[in-house]
Parts: C-alpha cells; sequence; structure tokens
C-alpha cells in the first residue's frame, strides 16, 4: 500500500514560470504525493484541485484583508500558520494573540491548524517553546506542530524530530527538509533514509523536501538538494520523490 505523506512545496515562481510542470507529478493514489503547498494563501491555478492544497498564514499579512479572506473561505482541510516567523519580525506573544483572535475561527469552521514552522535553529526552538506555552490553554492545542530540518546527519534529524515529538505530543509537519551537504551522493543517502523512516512513523503527518523550484533560494540550501533544473525539468531526485516507495539511492 502507498503510504501519502510527502507534501510538494511547489513555489510561486513555478507557476509563473513553469505551470505546466504540476502536470508532470502524478498525484493519484498510487503515488506518494499527498497535497501541495507554496507558502502562500492562493491556490496554484495549475493544481486543477487535483490534490489538495495546504494554504499557509505566511507573513502577519495573510491575517489581513483578501489574503484572510482566501483563508478563512478556502474550502482546504488544513492551514499551516506563519513560516520561520522569528525570522520575520514575529514575536510568540503577537503570534499567540492572533491564534486565539483569529485562527481559532478556522478551526470552528473545521479546518485542523499546524503550528508556526520555525527555523531550524537555537532561536527557532525557543520561539516555539514560548509560542506552544502562550496557546497551551487552547482548547485543544494546534493539531499539528510544524518543523524544519536542514542538516547532514540523518540520525540527528530523526533523533529531533522524535525529541519534538515527545516533548510536545502531537503528530508533525515537517514542513521543510532538506540536506545541506553540497556532496550529491551525501545528499541523495540523506534523503533516502529521512524519506523512508518519515514514512514509517505514525507520528510523522507529512513532509516536504525542499528545493523544487527553477533557482537556489539561498546561501544556505544547497545547490545539490535542488529538485529543479534551471529550465523547470525535474532532477532525478524529483522523480525519485515522485514515484519510489521505499527509496533507494
Amino acid at each position: 500500500m502507498v503510504i501519502k505523506k510527502r507534501m510538494l512545496l511547489w513555489d510561486y515562481t513555478n507557476t509563473n514560470s513553469f505551470p505546466q510542470q504540476l502536470d508532470q507529478v502524478p498525484l493519484d493514489n498510487d503515488h506518494p504525493t499527498s497535497s501541495v503547498s507554496n507558502w502562500n494563501a492562493w491556490v496554484p491555478p495549475e493544481l486543477k484541485g487535483r490534490a489538495p492544497f495546504r494554504p499557509m498564514i505566511h507573513l502577519v499579512e495573510e491575517t489581513q484583508g483578501e489574503k484572510w479572506q482566501w483563508i478563512l473561505n478556502s474550502d482546504q482541510p488544513l492551514v499551516l500558520y506563519f513560516n520561520e516567523p522569528e525570522r520575520n519580525g514575529i514575536s510568540p506573544q503577537q503570534a499567540a494573540n492572533i491564534w486565539h483572535s483569529q485562527v481559532l475561527d478556522l478551526r470552528r469552521r473545521g479546518k485542523q491548524l499546524c503550528s508556526p514552522c520555525p527555523a531550524w535553529t537555537d532561536e527557532g526552538r525557543s520561539w516555539l517553546e514560548q509560542f506552544m506555552a502562550l496557546v497551551a490553554d487552547s482548547p485543544p492545542p494546534p493539531d499539528y506542530l510544524g518543523l524544519h530540518a536542514y542538516n547532514t546527519d540523518a540520525g540527528a534529524t530523526m533523533r529531533y524530530l522524535e525529541g519534538m515529538h515527545q516533548r510536545y505530543g502531537l503528530p508533525i509537519i515537517v514542513h521543510e527538509i532538506a540536506s545541506v551537504s553540497r556532496n550529491y551522493g551525501e545528499v541523495l543517502a540523506f534523503t533516502v533514509k529521512m524519506a523512508n523512516w518519515m514514512d514509517s512513523k505514525d507520528f510523522i503527518y507529512e513532509y516536504a523536501f525542499f528545493g523544487c523550484m527553477g533557482h537556489v533560494a539561498d546561501g544556505f540550501v544547497s545547490p545539490e538538494a535542488q529538485l529543479m533544473n534551471p529550465d523547470g525539468s525535474f532532477k532525478d531526485l524529483m522523480y525519485k520523490l515522485m514515484h519510489d516507495q521505499p527509496m533507494h539511492v
């Protein structure tokens, strides 16, 4: 039986430049891609309703005006909250205030909620700890714990995810994960180990490997972990994630 946990991070630049490439992603029940997200509140039109979309309240601006209405009126069942808020000037208190005053209304509309997704840093983990304490009285707290994981050591990453699950007792959405090694063999080994391990763990609800875009996002992420070439064609690692389960080197 196919395990469907692999969220596709479909960058907005793909919608602008390579929308037809989404047609190459198998989104049926015989393949492991489970959903699509683009760090935004709007649905990529090229998705054409073929898979669940995960709208994101990326920044405070998504809690206002037209973008908030898109989130509020979305027919999608799960909403992601704040992306690396500690890097975007959003304090745990501000995020908790918005959570109580606005975001919980989404739950009353039948939606599940993912916590903010902090960066893979001590600062990010501290931010999340403060936020979770501030919303502990929510009835109940977030449905999912949102995490990012960038590393070169698969074993250490597994232990981190296990530890965060034990700490908060919530199923996890690994909203971004990738090896930051500059060696493709190491990137492939990390990806294979982590994907197979996450597929096997009930507490991992979904996970998304970073890099499906035609450009390298910044100097931190590895060019070797890119899933797309500059012309929009998919790299071998993307084909493995789309088709292989279990994955193999």
